[in-house]
């Protein structure tokens, strides 16, 4: 049978096209690679890829850079801004965050605006759709330049019919299909995920996972949930629900739970549980980062909250180190500004929950993109989605 370019599978013209992909895949995946990195990644000899790099640096999809480094001249190679560009659009419960972006893995342009999005998925793509818009105008990106949009949503999409999960998590969009309705108003490709597992992708190509094969990305804001990195790629699970974290039951005689049960984790480590035990103290206007600038000048209530939430994180950190064993645990969310006053409880409850081996080769650390994980995560979804495009 012919190979999909019309050259039976083993002649030298399909061999050399599947080895231009991996080239371009390769590139793609790192941001900018120098031509050493290209050949240990894809196993191609240097003169291989020195051959392929030439002749996609005089075809445009490629840019060359010579640079020194340690005193040796070494080649980079990005993806040149004429193969392309990406949309990423981060849905947060309070806010809309909108990146373009090409696929070297520069930002163009970003913004972000507060909404409700839980009240109203029409009003939520319409604001989306005018953003997106504008920045590709500020970034002086055409329409027909864009490949891709990656969307994310805060809650888990069902596989099979592309709507949100559950009603109790975002009231305002049951029955939407939300890549599929912005698909729709765009009249563009649009692959979407829940927040956590692009924030999980944003940190493993952007942030503190880059070179991770296997890591967990917990999200702690207003609800828990986790992004599972397994192989280097997002685990999703039979129905696309892997990772929900938040729901492991902590106690059975605890708080309902938005999902219908109680003592759910989530009931114990959220940014609107912390607060509320600390509003007698110190008034109903009180926020996170003000709770964290408080522990670290020395509060003790501040202190012990955030050491209690820690606790109780490490318990759910616990149980995905005894069944998936990962290298690393990267927090993100409104609590990571705590630090170490969150994560060294953490750690501590890992030690004492986790199976020791698995504890000892847990590394957990914040995230380093703050909270911009997602929206670069939407960025990394529309990027890994581009090779037709790409390789032409």
């Amino acid at each position: 049978m012919p190979a999909s370019d019309g050259h039976p599978p083993g002649s030298q013209p399909s061999l050399h096209r599947a080895n231009v992909t991996r080239v371009l895949r390769a590139v793609r995946a790192a941001g900018t690679l120098s031509q050493a990195e290209i050949s240990r990644r894809t196993g191609l000899s240097a003169a291989t890829v020195s051959n392929i790099v030439h002749e996609l640096a005089d075809s445009g999809p490629v840019e060359v850079e010579t640079a020194s480094v340690g005193g040796r001249r070494i080649r980079r190679v990005t993806l040149s801004r004429s193969a392309g560009a990406v949309v990423g659009v981060d849905f947060g419960h309070s806010h809309l965050r909108v990146a373009i972006g090409d696929l070297s893995h520069r930002v163009l342009a970003a913004d972000r605006e507060p909404v409700d999005v839980d009240a109203s998925a029409e009003e939520c793509l319409a604001r989306a759709e005018h953003m997106i818009g504008v920045l590709l105008a500020e970034s002086d990106v055409e329409r027909d330049r864009v490949l891709a949009v990656g969307l994310g949503v805060p809650g888990p999409i069902d596989v099979e019919t592309g709507e949100i999960g559950s009603s109790a998590l975002l009231p305002g969009w049951v029955g939407v299909r939300p890549r599929e309705a912005l698909a729709q108003r765009l009249d563009l490709p649009v692959h979407a995920d829940n927040d956590a597992n692009l924030g999980a992708l944003g940190e493993l190509v952007f942030g503190a996972g880059r070179d991770q094969g296997d890591l967990v990305y917990l999200k702690v804001s207003t609800g828990v949930g986790a992004g599972l990195v397994l192989g280097g790629r997002i685990y999703h699970g039979a129905g696309g629900t892997a990772g929900e974290i938040g729901h492991i039951t902590l106690d059975e005689s605890g708080a309902v739970c938005r999902c219908g049960n109680r003592g759910c984790l989530e009931t114990h480590a959220n940014a609107k549980y912390l607060l509320s035990l600390l509003a007698d103290a110190h008034g109903p206007d009180l926020t996170v980062a003000g709770v964290v600038e408080l522990a670290e000048a020395g509060d003790p209530g501040c202190r012990r909250v955030l050491a209690d939430i820690g606790r109780h994180l490490g318990i759910g950190v616990a149980s995905l180190c005894n069944l998936l064993n990962p290298r690393t645990a990267i927090i993100g969310g409104d609590l990571a500004g705590a630090g170490d006053l969150l994560i060294g409880p953490l750690r501590e409850s890992v030690a004492r929950y986790a199976i020791p081996s698995a504890a000892r080769q847990l590394r957990v650390v914040p995230g380093t993109l703050g909270d911009r994980a997602e929206v670069l995560g939407a960025l990394a979804l529309a990027m890994s989605e581009t090779d037709h495009a790409v390789v032409g």
